[in-house]
């Protein structure tokens, strides 16, 4: 079923370090390490494991355990992902959906495809918000313009190791889009279509907010892998956020998470938390559908600088936020892993034989 250990040479290595492997495991991947490698091999004091999803952040971790069971060599992790394309180039598409707007979607769409492809993964962002594109502000591309290798299609832009395309790069930013829904959903269908995306693990969809023409849409046409809902813990917030659950179910989209914003406010100066906007309202909508809780989010005004200044905060380790995303990342591509091989195994098998 997991394409276990198909050419593990092995022998080499003391049985302390087998066992490493063996037991090796993440609070985001609860199976150990040996068991999800498709190869591990071991020569000249380098220890060379493949998996089938990006894994980087793994790495200083697997080395230090391995050194402390008496391996001093080079670990080295590669990754080759088995899914296959479900849209041109596009292995998997993530949904990054809320039911309102001013909850921290674009922020979390644009801060967890960085953190995917700080994994190693192949990430490409598509800002589907037609009336208020702000992933060009929030990656320091405003004024940027689109741009055609052949009059034909259009060539993504790529910055902090992403590719993305926005209606913001094609239309004037200070002119509203005026756009009946069927109109902006073709539109957002023609961008999404006509960009030269290279090959990619994950295609992040910012999503409009609500669940109108667009949404339903987007949710239809495209071969989604699953969708994340952004929310915040206001009962406001949460009863809208309960419609886009309803709608993913409804269109039979999985739900890999979700994701609460300004979850609690903590002083700068004391150190005293303050739940500004409720608590726990997130957990408790989540538990209620049986969704897992991806991350929690404080409000906290160095998310919205860094956004300002078009720098996502995820690409500055040392503040705690990025290793936040980064974890609702390393979540993200072990869930859709999981349900990628959950999905081969449901499949029949066509057996021809002689008889």
């Amino acid at each position: 079923m997991f394409g276990w250990w198909k050419n593990k040479n092995t022998t080499k290595l003391s049985s302390a370090q087998q066992q490493v492997l063996d037991q090796f495991q993440t609070d985001e991947m609860p199976v150990a390490l040996s068991q999800l490698a498709t190869d591990i091999e071991f020569s000249d004091n380098r220890l060379l494991i493949q998996l089938p999803f990006a894994a980087d952040a793994m790495l200083p971790l697997l080395q230090q355990a391995m050194a402390a069971a008496g391996f001093n060599g080079e670990v080295e992790l590669r990754y080759q992902n088995p899914v296959p394309p479900s849209l041109g180039n596009i292995r998997q598409v993530i949904l990054i959906a809320s039911g309102k707007g001013g909850v921290g979607k674009s922020t979390t769409a644009v801060n967890v495809a960085i953190a995917l492809a700080q994994q190693g993964a192949k990430v490409g962002l598509l800002d589907a918000d037609i009336y208020g594109p702000s992933i060009p502000t929030m990656l320091g591309l405003v004024g940027t313009k689109a741009t055609s290798p052949d009059d034909k299609h259009l060539a993504p832009v790529h910055k902090f190791g992403i590719f993305m395309q926005s209606i913001g790069f094609l239309v004037d930013p200070q002119a509203a889009s005026v756009w009946r829904g069927p109109m902006a959903s073709q539109a957002l269908l023609q961008l999404l279509n006509e960009t030269l995306w290279p090959e990619l693990d994950y295609l992040v969809v910012d999503m409009p907010p609500g669940t109108g023409d667009i949404q339903l849409t987007l949710s239809q046409k495209l071969p989604v892998a699953g969708a994340v809902i952004v929310t915040t813990p206001q009962d406001v917030a949460l009863a809208d956020a309960q419609k886009g659950i309803a709608m993913f179910r409804q269109v039979n989209i999985p739900l890999l998470g979700l994701v609460e914003n300004m979850s609690y406010y903590q002083c700068s100066s004391c150190g005293h938390i303050d739940d500004i906007f409720g608590s726990q309202g997130g957990v408790a909508l989540a538990e209620r559908y049986q969704v897992a809780v991806l991350g929690q989010l404080p409000l906290q005004k160095q998310i919205r600088q860094h956004s300002d200044e078009g720098v996502p905060i995820v690409l500055n380790e040392s503040e705690q936020c990025a290793e936040i995303y980064q974890k609702i990342a390393r979540q993200l591509i072990f869930a859709l892993y999981w349900q990628a091989q959950h999905k081969i195994a449901q499949q029949p098998q066509i057996i021809i034989t002689d008889d």
